[in-house]
């Protein structure tokens, strides 16, 4: 007697079928909305479409996507990190300075690091042990950090150390293509953050404390060192971001960066991170911050545009994004 064959689906059918996971949504649309610009700019302007034109993104917004990276951290537990563009500008001072004091570039650069981390762990310890609001917290280190900027110098200090110039305009080259080091620093921050929140128990534990801080405490996880230590990296990839930004522009001055940390928060709620914390992904910061330099290249290859559009467009994003996010967790709720 034969065997009874059984039909099967086929792949097609599975693939036509397929729903993705509603946590990855955010991303999706993230990634087709960078892309959708990207094809419009390609039909629209010559020369849009070259490849290079993507890597310059990259190069011209690393010290961005380290900003978001940080930020992500904070806001995946549902707090707010105020402080970062400061800590940019505090940053370039810092490096700017000790070099033009005869300071090895290295030590130069560990100071920065150094201070940025220091600012980030008082800032999380006020928070944690002292039960102050996130925003009041770190709004105090904006000020902090800004008026430091300004009692190093209140003029514009440029570098020149031979090394930090080096570091500068080191390049990849890619076929006919090329990327600054300053990208490829950026793009290795965000390999290892999201590894770190997705491979490791510290990670874990931030998307805990995002979704329902009560809960992780009773469950035993380290719910303090981990708080306090979302603000540490927020501040060291505040004071890296600081170091790119340098490296970008070659100067240090105490008006750097004003508003820096709106658009990093612009960036990680555009690239799908809740702002009550719980859910969200680097990758997706990375989209958000590629959203808003592709957006400030469509008005550049324009040229009838002012800057403030890019403004106007970046608000009206981020409120659609929080808008879709509010619709999308009362659904799930």
């Amino acid at each position: 007697m034969s065997a009874v064959t059984v039909p099967t689906e086929s792949t097609w059918d599975r693939v036509r079928t397929y729903r993705p996971p509603h946590r990855y949504l955010p991303i999706i649309a993230t990634a087709a909305l960078f892309i959708g610009l990207f094809g419009v700019g390609g039909l629209r302007y010559e020369g849009f479409s070259d490849p290079q034109v993507l890597l310059s993104l990259l190069i011209d917004n690393a010290f961005l996507i380290v900003l978001g990276v940080g930020m992500t951290f904070v806001i995946l537990t549902g707090g707010i990190d105020l402080s970062v563009g400061s800590v940019v500008a505090l940053s370039t001072m810092i490096a700017a300075k000790t070099l033009e004091m005869g300071w090895s570039p290295y030590a130069s650069i560990g100071a920065v690091l150094a201070t940025g981390t220091v600012l980030g762990l008082l800032m999380g310890l006020l928070i944690h042990y002292f039960d102050i609001q996130p925003f009041i917290a770190t709004l105090a280190g904006l000020f902090l950090a800004r008026g430091l900027t300004y009692l190093i110098s209140v003029e514009s200090i440029s570098i020149k150390d031979p090394t930090f110039m080096d570091l500068a305009f080191r390049t990849l080259y890619i076929g006919d293509y090329y990327l600054r080091w300053t990208a490829v620093i950026a793009l290795a921050t965000v390999v290892v953050a999201a590894y770190v929140l997705a491979r490791t128990r510290f990670g874990r534990t931030v998307y805990a404390i995002g979704g329902n801080e009560a809960s992780a405490m009773l469950m035993g996880l380290r719910v303090a060192a981990t708080k306090v230590g979302v603000y540490v990296i927020s501040g060291f990839c505040a004071s890296l971001a600081g170091l790119l930004f340098a490296l970008y522009i070659l100067s240090g001055n105490s008006l750097h960066a004003i508003g820096m940390e709106l658009d990093a928060i612009a960036a990680v709620v555009i690239g799908g991170t809740l702002l009550t914390g719980g859910r969200g992904y680097v990758v997706g910061s990375l989209l958000g911050v590629l959203v808003l330099g592709i957006i400030k290249t469509l008005i550049s290859f324009d040229g009838t545009l002012s800057s403030y559009w890019i403004r106007i467009i970046t608000g009206l994003l981020l409120l659609a994004f929080v808008v879709v996010q509010r619709f999308a967790t009362r659904r799930q709720a």
